[in-house]
């Protein structure tokens, strides 16, 4: 066994810690966007706003984002040495990578929008962002049923 593969229980639990706190970014950034929407531009809220916004990404969500990558990578070094490679084309797996890069782009996506709001640029409606809000929460609930379940084996 690899030394991976001797830490894989270790590995998951800081890798669920890590998606938590992604997550948790994740789905509340969008909700800050909502609100920043209505103030002021130059105003005090509209600071308040962006000071928020821009300390949730920088020390919360992309260095959790960063580790859940990191040990996501580490889990599947780890599974490839148990159960070979085989397990990266099964449809669970299939629609966990899927889901990653959906997270991973809508992180993106956040951090752009971030940038235009302090330029005072923002082009999204307090409606988008409230609609959109959401939308890492689904992407949540299909992985963990694919993950949990091994959809498809």
């Amino acid at each position: 066994m690899t030394w991976l593969a001797e830490r894989y229980d270790l590995l998951r639990g800081l890798h669920i810690l890590a998606v938590i706190a992604w997550m948790a970014g994740l789905l509340y950034l969008p909700r800050l966007y909502a609100y920043h929407t209505k103030a002021t531009p130059g105003g005090e809220a509209d600071l308040t706003f962006r000071t928020m916004e821009a300390k949730l990404l920088r020390i919360i969500m992309t260095p959790a984002m960063g580790l859940a990558w990191i040990f996501g990578v580490c889990l599947i070094a780890a599974d490839t040495v148990r159960l070979g490679h085989d397990f990266l084309l099964q449809p669970w797996m299939l629609v966990k990578l899927a889901g990653v890069l959906f997270l991973s782009g809508w992180h993106g996506y956040l951090s752009k929008a971030r940038k235009l709001f302090a330029e005072g640029r923002n082009q999204r409606s307090e409606k988008f962002w409230r609609a959109t809000n959401e939308l890492p929460f689904l992407a949540a609930i299909v992985m963990v049923i694919a993950v949990t379940t091994e959809f498809g084996r």
